[in-house]
């Protein structure tokens, strides 16, 4: 991995003050991406995630949209999830977008996102509500908690990735997801199914489903959308 520098942040949002980890490549600029956590929180695992996209040149921002809290069970990680209130997440969110483009790191015009289940869902809502601003949107099983229920103000391109055997979040639904968001952006859109179970990517997930194979091609085809995109 290149070497790469990080630091906790605070951000105007909402109004208030918002917090999140912030990711510099070696060079200390480039393209800016939202990384968006999973049901558990900002854990080490979304860290990481930050810190592989920095070591590819991005400046990447994982917001806390949590407060500060991580969960250490799946109750609890569930509880957790249904006190954000949606609305809530995407002000937060939209905060973070306002940090990134007004900072001196950050080359590109407009920002990427990429999330993780419940923060799949907020990429898409944060595209819907942001528009030009967000350049491309990568969900990994983005289906559920803070998807939006239109797509039209989608204008980033968007690249999802998918599990076929995700018993939480069916591929049926995923496959809807798509076409909507088709039918109603505009946008360029391509979806991914892969021959795994839900949350496939996260190699620290307790359930046990990390798919090394899956994770591996996700990835790679996620960094190199961001890095075409993202300008």
């Amino acid at each position: 991995m290149a070497e790469i520098s990080f630091q906790n942040v605070t951000f105007e949002s909402a109004g208030g003050e918002a917090h999140g980890y912030l990711s510099l490549p070696e060079s200390g600029s480039g393209p800016g991406v939202i990384v968006i956590q999973e049901w558990w929180g900002l854990t080490e695992h979304i860290r990481d995630v930050a810190d592989r996209l920095a070591s590819e040149g991005f400046v990447a921002l994982a917001p806390d949209l949590y407060g500060g809290r991580v969960a250490h069970d799946a109750e609890e990680a569930g509880r957790m999830m249904k006190q954000l209130p949606e609305e809530e997440g995407a002000r937060l969110l939209a905060g973070a977008v306002d940090y990134l483009l007004a900072s001196d790191a950050v080359t590109s015009a407009t920002v990427g996102a990429t999330g993780f289940c419940m923060g799949g869902g907020f990429v898409l809502a944060l595209a819907a509500q942001q528009g030009e601003r967000i350049g491309a949107a990568v969900p990994f099983y983005g289906v559920g908690q803070g998807v939006p229920s239109s797509y039209e103000g989608v204008r980033a391109a968007v690249q999802g990735h998918y599990a076929e055997h995700d018993r939480g979040y069916p591929v049926e639904k995923a496959r809807l997801q798509e076409q909507q968001i088709r039918d109603e952006s505009g946008a360029e859109v391509e979806f991914f199914y892969y021959d795994a179970a839900h949350a496939f990517h996260n190699d620290a997930n307790p359930s046990g489903n990390y798919n090394a194979d899956a994770a591996s091609l996700a990835w790679s085809r996620a960094v190199e959308f961001l890095r075409t995109k993202v300008r």
